[in-house]
């Protein structure tokens, strides 16, 4: 099972600095960030933008794979956010793994004055976006009437360094959001407090979704991310506990987000053997 480490852009930048470099060098599978304009606990927390702070993140890291865990369809324009992501994977040189979502923080939507619709409207506009976004990615010329995007004869050059694209990550656990990781995610990424079981349910329901669309489940990696709390006793070990589990029940990759910075010897511990 990879392990990667994610940390997110709510600290000043030397210390997010550090902490990539860290957990570069040390071999951790990947690091990421979160796509959000408010603090999660406290909207109050200063919050660095995430595909910003992600490209600064492409250059410090030589061999981590990088991402934001994960953007929310409803923050930018999709042929935008492809443009973006193809940046990233080439300051990278071919490390972006991109992770979208519906977007669920309706106070920042409303601090912006962003649209936010329904749970239902807003996984119908991730089904659209990741059409225009792979299509973008891939063919040479994109036109496209959705009911919520539209792109005419638009180009999207360059093409991403990695072929055929990035890993689509997508995050989520509702019966329609299954059905659009169904039919574009690369890995599916489900956050939890540590219920195994109930992480295994929802993969087995994205098994069924799959066979709904006629998609080899196989096809799709299987992924949790798991919250530390480095400044709590034994939290960050009862956590690292769990990984033997998730991998039982076919876990192939551990996101380990951290709510505070991780001291040197912590990132060691959380280090596969």
């Amino acid at each position: 099972m990879h392990v990667s480490a994610k940390l997110a852009p709510t600290f000043d930048y030397p210390v997010l600095e550090r902490f990539w470099r860290a957990a570069d060098e040390l071999g951790f599978h990947g690091v990421y960030d979160y796509d959000h304009f408010y603090g999660l606990l406290d909207s109050t927390a200063p919050t660095l933008e995430g595909w910003t702070t992600l490209a600064a993140m492409a250059a410090v890291t030589k061999r981590a794979r990088i991402g934001c865990l994960v953007s929310s369809v409803t923050f930018r324009n999709p042929a935008v956010l492809a443009k973006m992501a193809v940046t990233v994977d080439h300051i990278s040189a071919g490390r972006l793994d991109f992770g979208i979502g519906a977007g669920w923080h309706d106070a920042e939507h409303r601090g912006y004055g962003l649209d936010y619709p329904g749970p239902g409207a807003r996984v119908a506009m991730l089904d659209e976006a990741l059409t225009i976004i792979r299509a973008l990615w891939t063919e040479s010329s994109v036109s496209f009437a959705g009911r919520f995007f539209t792109v005419e004869d638009a180009l999207g050059e360059p093409k991403p360094v990695q072929q055929p694209h990035p890993p689509i990550i997508i995050g989520g656990s509702g019966p329609k959001m299954l059905r659009v990781i169904a039919r574009h995610a690369d890995e599916w990424n489900m956050p939890v407090q540590g219920d195994a079981q109930e992480w295994a349910q929802v993969s087995a329901r994205l098994d069924e979704a799959c066979a709904e669309v006629g998609r080899d489940p196989k096809q799709i990696r299987r992924s949790v991310q798991l919250f530390l709390h480095p400044q709590q006793e034994g939290q960050v070990d009862e956590q690292l506990s769990r990984l033997p589990l998730f991998e039982e029940l076919g876990c192939q990759h551990a996101v380990l987000s951290f709510y505070q910075p991780p001291t040197h010897e912590q990132l060691l511990r959380a280090l596969p053997v």
